[in-house]
C-alpha cells in the first residue's frame, strides 16, 4: 500500500517501458542507443581504444581483399599494396626503412610493409575460422554435456563421454598437441589450420558446460519446466540467449590467442610456403638476420602485438558492456563526464 492507503503501484522492471507510454520514434531510439554506447566507451577508454583498433584492422583487411576483387570485375584490378608482396623482388635486399620502403625490405628484396599488410587478412581469417569452429563444435558438445547430464541416463552417459574426451585433449598443452598433429599431417596451408581446429574445441566445451549448469538452476528454467515446456524449446528460448554474453566475450579475446598460437606453430614447425604472407612464417624467415637487420622482424612483431592487444582490450571491455549492471554504471559515469564538460 502507498502513503494514501491505496494499493502500491506495480514495479516496472529496469529498462521496460510502462504500459500506455508510447515508444520514441525509431530514429530517436537509434540516436539514444548511439549516445548510450558513446557514454559507455568514454567511461572505459581502454575499451574505446580496442574498439577503434579492431574496426581499423577489419576495415583495412576488408579493403585489401575486396578492392582488387571488385575492381577486377571492371577491368584491371587495383591493389592497395605499394609493391607486390609475393613476387615484388628488388635488388635492395634488407634495406632499411625509407620513403620508398616504409618498413624496409626482406632478405629477398620484397617490401616488408606490403607483406605485413597482405598477411593481415590471412591471419584474421585463420583466427576467425579456428575460433568459429571451436564455438560451433565445442559449444554444441558443451551444451549437450551441461543440459542433459542426469546420471544413469543416455544423456548422462553421453555427457560423461564428452567430458572425458575433452579432458584427454586438455591434458596435453595445445601447442605441443598441435605441433604433433602438424608433424603427422605434413607441410601445407591447411595442415596447421586443421591441427588447431582439432585441438581448440575443448576450451569452449568446458566454458559452455559450466555456464549451462549455472543457467539450469535459474528460477525461469524451473518455471518453464513446470509449465510443460520441452527441453529443446527451453534450450532455444532461454539457455542459448543467456550463453551469448560469455561466448561473445571469450570469442573476442580468444582471437588474439589463436593468432599467437598459430604464429608460433608457423615459426617452430615451418609448415607454410615461404612465399605466403603470414606473420609467423615471416618471423621465422627474418630471425636469421636479427639483430644485424632488425626492421623486418620488428615490423612483424609489432603487427602481431597491436592485433592481439586490440582484441584483448575489446574483449575485456565487452565483459563489462554486456553485463546489465556494469553497463548501467558505465553509462552513468560517461554521462556524468559529459555533463561536467
Amino acid at each position: 500500500m502507498d502513503a494514501t492507503g491505496g494499493p502500491a503501484p506495480a514495479e516496472v522492471p529496469t529498462g521496460a517501458v510502462p504500459e500506455g507510454v508510447p515508444l520514441p520514434p525509431r530514429g530517436r531510439r537509434f540516436r539514444q542507443e548511439v549516445r548510450a554506447f558513446w557514454a559507455i566507451m568514454r567511461a572505459n577508454p581502454l575499451t574505446l581504444v580496442g574498439f577503434v583498433l579492431v574496426v581499423l584492422l577489419a576495415l583495412v583487411a576488408g579493403l585489401v581483399v575486396l578492392v582488387p576483387a571488385v575492381t577486377g570485375l571492371f577491368g584491371h584490378s587495383i591493389s592497395l599494396y605499394p609493391y607486390d608482396p609475393i613476387n615484388g623482388f628488388t635488388t635492395n635486399r634488407l634495406q632499411a626503412p625509407s620513403s620508398s620502403h616504409w618498413l624496409g625490405t626482406d632478405d629477398s628484396g620484397r617490401d616488408t610493409f606490403s607483406r605485413v599488410l597482405a598477411a593481415l587478412p590471412v591471419d584474421l581469417a585463420i583466427a576467425f575460422a579456428i575460433t568459429l569452429f571451436g564455438v560451433a563444435v565445442g559449444g554444441a558438445l558443451g551444451l549437450v554435456a551441461g543440459y542433459w547430464n542426469e546420471p544413469w541416463t543416455v544423456g548422462g552417459a553421453v555427457s560423461s563421454l564428452i567430458l572425458r574426451l575433452a579432458d584427454i585433449f586438455l591434458s596435453v598443452p595445445t601447442l605441443l598437441l598441435s605441433l604433433a598433429v602438424v608433424t603427422v599431417l605434413g607441410r601445407g596451408v591447411w595442415q596447421p589450420l586443421v591441427a588447431l581446429m582439432i585441438t581448440w574445441w575443448p576450451y569452449y566445451t568446458r566454458l559452455v558446460r559450466g555456464e549451462v549448469l549455472s543457467i539450469k538452476q535459474q528460477p525461469f528454467i524451473t518455471a518453464a519446466r513446470a509449465a510443460g515446456v520441452g527441453d529443446f524449446t527451453i534450450v532455444r528460448r532461454h539457455v542459448l540467449r543467456n550463453l551469448l554474453e560469455p561466448i561473445v566475450v571469450y570469442f573476442t579475446m580468444d582471437l588474439g590467442t589463436v593468432i599467437v598460437v598459430f604464429s608460433t606453430i608457423s615459426f617452430i614447425a615451418n609448415p607454410l610456403p615461404a612465399s605466403l604472407p603470414e606473420w609467423g612464417r615471416m618471423t621465422e624467415g627474418y630471425v636469421n638476420y636479427f639483430p644485424a637487420y632488425p626492421w623486418p622482424i620488428i615490423s612483424v612483431s609489432l603487427a602481431i602485438i597491436v592485433t592481439v592487444l586490440a582484441f584483448s582490450l575489446l574483449g575485456d571491455g565487452l565483459r563489462d558492456i554486456l553485463d546489465p549492471r556494469s553497463r548501467r554504471v558505465l553509462a552513468q559515469a560517461g554521462a556524468a563526464g559529459e555533463s561536467e564538460r
